[in-house]
């Protein structure tokens, strides 16, 4: 499969990002990706106060043209994310969709992490103006099973377990992940999200600055399951292209087998975060490990 993440530097200028998304999206299928992805807030990346007003539905504009460029280019498009108008929600989520080539949405992610942090002298709440979502997603694009989790999400390695338990073999973390954060910890993130799951890791992000105080770092990439960036945008606006050789997975996991390796039987959450001091008294040996998913092998 070959596969495309584009890199924007959205604003809160709806028309324009989705006038750049749209030439970038027909310019990687142009190259031959069939699965091409677009950064987190690809329509929408601006003041807090703004997202509630920018937010949509499903059946919205900004929804409606990813599914119709997916369909006249007859590729899977991931919709990054954007501020989702849910009826019976007082506010957005921020979701990501996956598209099939005949345009029809084939799943819904929403954002479960919220990005609520002290950066480099900016406090960020996105908890103030997104509501998180509570489901973990695995789709299928055609055949391949596919891991969707967003930006923040990275920090918790226990989701992409979940998810390579559940059978991903590719994940993607579409992001506006931040400069001061990005330059130490972006490539090591993903780095280590694609070797401890032995997956490929899709990661389009944004660049550069968005009112009122946002800079992205950039930087998108592609990841082997060898943990090997085998794609990297440079410092503009554009996309980034890879096969993914699914037979180097295999070959990764039938040699390395430490998906295989894993012992879920012994294995247990900690009751509270080790943080907390009473949480180093659970164990005579500290905090124990980390428990099997309810139902690892059932749908997403």
């Amino acid at each position: 499969m070959r596969a495309a993440a584009i890199q924007l530097n959205s604003t809160d200028d709806r028309d324009r990002n989705l006038e750049v998304a749209e030439k970038l999206v027909r310019d990687a299928a142009a190259g031959g990706a069939e699965l091409v992805g677009l950064p987190e807030k690809w329509t929408f990346l601006g003041p807090p106060e703004g997202i509630a007003e920018a937010a949509e539905p499903l059946s919205g504009p900004s929804m409606g043209a990813a599914s119709d460029w997916a369909a006249e280019l007859g590729i899977h498009l991931l919709a990054g994310s954007f501020p989702e108008r849910l009826a019976g929600h007082e506010k957005p989520f921020n979701t990501s969709v996956m598209f099939g080539p005949d345009g029809a949405v084939e799943s819904v992610y929403r954002k479960l992490h919220m990005f609520d942090v002290d950066v480099g002298g900016v406090a960020y709440r996105e908890s103030e103006a997104e509501d998180p979502g509570d489901e973990i997603v695995v789709t299928n694009v055609d055949g391949l099973p596919v891991g969707l989790s967003v930006c923040y999400d990275l920090r918790f390695p226990e989701l992409y377990r979940i998810m390579a338990v559940r059978g991903a073999r590719l994940i993607t973390v579409p992001a506006a992940f931040t400069e001061r954060t990005g330059r130490d910890h972006w490539e090591v993130l993903l780095r280590a999200r694609a070797i401890e799951n032995q997956a490929f890791v899709l990661a389009p992000n944004q660049i550069g600055e968005a009112p009122p105080h946002y800079r992205s770092y950039g930087h998108s990439m592609i990841v082997d399951p060898w943990g090997l960036v085998i794609a990297r945008a440079p410092d503009t606006e554009g996309f980034v292209i890879a096969d993914l050789d699914l037979g180097a997975l295999d070959d990764i996991r039938d040699k390395l087998p430490s998906l295989r390796n894993r012992r879920p039987d012994a294995y247990r959450w900690p009751e509270e975060t080790a943080e907390e001091p009473s949480a180093k008294a659970e164990s005579p040996n500290g905090p124990a490990g980390i428990a099997e998913p309810a139902n690892p092998s059932g749908a997403p």
